[in-house]
């Protein structure tokens, strides 16, 4: 998760609005060549904060994972590190995030 602001994107992008499991949609920022998904805007942050696909990242391997969410929905070959966290749905920030992170996420909404 990033502000949206701080998202150096090198290419063009389509916003497509989506269906999600809570109803509330999200919309899916697409490469327009391809359509590969790059990042996401979910309804608790609107457009202010990006869910970026580390895949889609110019350097994927300095952001390894911290958590693994959704995995109720995970094909049965995806195998997940032994002891990494992990949450059937989303997770609640307050309970994962650090104090340094819940701020920084504070401030992003305020501004």
């Amino acid at each position: 998760v990033v502000e949206t602001a701080a998202l150096a994107v090198t290419g063009a992008s389509d916003l497509v609005h989506t269906p999600s499991a809570s109803g509330a949609g999200q919309e899916i920022a697409r490469c327009p060549a391809c359509h590969v998904a790059l990042w996401s805007h979910y309804p608790s942050a609107g457009r202010k904060a990006a869910f970026v696909r580390v895949g889609t990242l110019a350097e994927p391997n300095a952001c390894p994972p911290d958590v693994h969410i959704f995995t109720s929905t995970r094909q049965d070959w995806v195998v997940l590190p032994e002891g990494a966290p992990a949450h059937a749905g989303f997770y609640n920030p307050a309970e994962v995030w650090s104090p340094e992170t819940r701020a920084r996420w504070g401030a992003m909404m305020a501004g």
